[in-house]
């Protein structure tokens, strides 16, 4: 199990990084469009003081044998739901990604906004799409006052850390790059290799020469409704696909560190009991021996 959730999260690296150029891209063309002009306005960033319904899309894995990747979204769920019951939210909607959590929300009476199960094994654009274009119509609408994000965000493989994110109103003021401080580079989760890793690339970092600013002057056509109406539901959209991405690769990865938690405790029981059975056995030969010194002797 270990080896073939070492070759999904490979596969899950290179999803990641095939991503990352158009996410980073699209981000900085955004916010630095929008911090260069002033009268910029769209409904989905407006923030709504009263919160009487809240959707959270969250994303677990449809298997188990991932050490405590579930439990902790679990939690943080929970956690989430708690808060905002404090707050007076009559209705929360919940988006379930995967199959565990979706039961967990059922559990818990919460109200289920489709079947996303077959996301978590296999991540795909289009339909992360269409949960962005239905959260942002709902926002939009005045159906929910407020959307989160809680996932994994997949920062190395042997780093997941538990992320809860605004989705909606928007944030156009976070700096630029906030969440892509990921390692793509190994799939190796012990911490000497990390560290190795760590070094190695905060090396050849210093070798790179400094990256040339993007020119920021914009020339908005034909209007401003048109560009932002144009480019915010595709930064929605990918942030979707990128918290089922992260969530996927840390699915991985979590499963590639129970695995070897469990193999080195079977190893270690196994030695134990070996050295058990070795001490028992030279027992019964010492007591067989000390009997046929005490026949001689008698003899």
């Amino acid at each position: 199990m270990k080896m073939v959730a070492s070759s999904k999260l490979h596969h899950a690296q290179q999803m990641i990084e095939n991503m990352l150029p158009y996410e980073n891209m699209l981000e900085h063309i955004l916010k630095s469009f929008l911090a260069s002009l002033t009268e910029t306005y769209t409904p989905l960033s407006v923030e709504r003081k009263h919160l009487k319904r809240v959707a959270l899309v969250v994303y677990s894995s449809n298997s188990s044998l991932c050490g405590g990747f579930n439990a902790n979204i679990t939690k943080l769920m929970q956690q989430t739901v708690s808060h905002y019951r404090e707050q007076g939210v009559s209705e929360i909607l919940v988006y379930p990604i995967g199959r565990k959590i979706a039961e967990q929300a059922s559990k818990m009476g919460l109200q289920l906004c489709g079947d996303f199960n077959h996301l978590a094994e296999k991540p795909n654009a289009h339909q992360c799409a269409e949960i962005a274009r239905e959260l942002a119509r709902k926002f939009e609408a005045g159906d929910i006052d407020k959307v989160e994000l809680i996932y994994h965000h997949f920062k190395s493989a042997g780093s997941q850390i538990l992320t809860r994110r605004t989705f909606l109103p928007i944030d156009l003021t976070t700096e630029v790059g906030r969440f892509n401080d990921r390692d793509l580079s190994s799939n190796v989760v012990t911490a000497k290799a990390q560290e190795y890793l760590k070094n190695k690339k905060s090396e050849q970092t210093k070798k790179k020469e400094e990256a040339k600013p993007l020119n920021d002057n914009f020339l908005v056509e034909p209007d401003m409704a048109t560009i932002l109406n144009s480019l915010i539901p595709k930064l929605l959209n990918l942030m979707v696909y990128t918290g089922l991405l992260d969530s996927n690769g840390s699915e991985h990865a979590a499963r590639m560190v129970a695995m070897q938690t469990a193999t080195d405790n079977a190893d270690e029981l196994l030695r134990g009991l070996n050295l058990q059975y070795n001490k028992s056995r030279q027992q019964a030969i010492t007591n067989e021996l000390l009997d046929i010194m005490g026949g001689s002797v008698n003899n």
